[in-house]
């Protein structure tokens, strides 16, 4: 006999992803007009067009892998408990991330521009700190964003903790973030590991809630990090926007996710 918990799981999988896959096709139209008609003189090739090398170029590929894993543990989650508060967060990550992604792989298509790169995770940072543009303070990673402060994997959660040595809202965060060492699937700050996914595929009921909330709290801070060095660096004045949209709205589920986990007995 067929359990019909599974089988209601399975039949609201693509219901979610429909409407993540709409509202990302809605989105992209409108964001296409702003860009379309707005200023994007700098940083750009004749025809005001971003280069291949450009921050945003670089961005726009990046977080979407970073939003891509942030809907993964999301659907993972909802599957993982029957919590409403916590299913319905999922759901408005899974929903956001999934639309900010498309939104970032249409510009790319609208520039004309790979979707992917041959070169590592935030190497745009990288080619911004050789040019002299996000400065020479703290540049060495040295922050705790380089994996030699907590990210050694000790209790599961390696690659968290370190992420609070970024310092947000600098150029010296950003800075970290270019010399993150991508290690077990995790490519770029804030990214959960194969093996923190494998666990919560695991966990169930309140455990597969704290662990979801600790790996999203994690995931956060980096995507927030990475973004507040778009706002820096990028010149397209519709995805610098967006950007500084992310970094709003991430830090505001920052502080949902800590208050959830105080209230499940848990910390950040």
């Amino acid at each position: 006999m067929t359990d019909g918990t599974t089988v209601g799981r399975a039949s609201r999988q693509p219901l979610v992803a429909g409407i993540a896959a709409a509202l990302a096709v809605l989105t992209l139209v409108a964001v296409g007009v702003l860009w379309l008609t707005s200023d994007r003189s700098e940083g750009a090739t004749g025809t005001g067009t971003p280069k291949d090398t450009s921050a945003e170029a670089g961005f726009a590929r990046d977080m979407s892998v970073h939003h891509q894993q942030a809907v993964e543990m999301s659907f993972i989650v909802r599957d993982r408990t029957s919590d409403e508060e916590v299913r319905r967060l999922a759901f408005d990550i899974a929903s956001t991330q999934a639309t900010q992604a498309g939104m970032l792989q249409g510009w790319l298509d609208m520039w004309g521009l790979d979707r992917t790169s041959e070169d590592p995770p935030m190497t745009w940072m990288k080619n911004a700190s050789a040019d002299g543009t996000d400065g020479t303070d703290g540049t060495d990673g040295t922050d705790g964003t380089d994996g030699t402060d907590g990210t050694d994997g000790t209790d599961g959660m390696d690659g968290m903790e370190g992420m609070d040595g970024m310092d947000h809202g600098s150029m010296k965060g950003m800075a970290g973030g270019a010399a993150y060492k991508p290690h077990d699937g995790s490519l770029m700050p804030g990214m959960a590991t194969n093996t923190q996914l494998d666990e919560l595929r695991k966990a169930k009921g309140k455990a597969a809630e704290i662990l979801y909330l600790k790996l999203m709290t994690a995931h956060h801070r980096g995507g927030v990090g990475m973004a507040e060095g778009a706002v820096e660096l990028v010149k397209d004045p519709t995805e610098k926007h967006l950007a500084q949209t992310m970094v709003q709205g991430q830090q505001s589920e920052i502080q949902l996710m800590a208050d959830m986990l105080k209230a499940r007995g848990a910390s950040s």
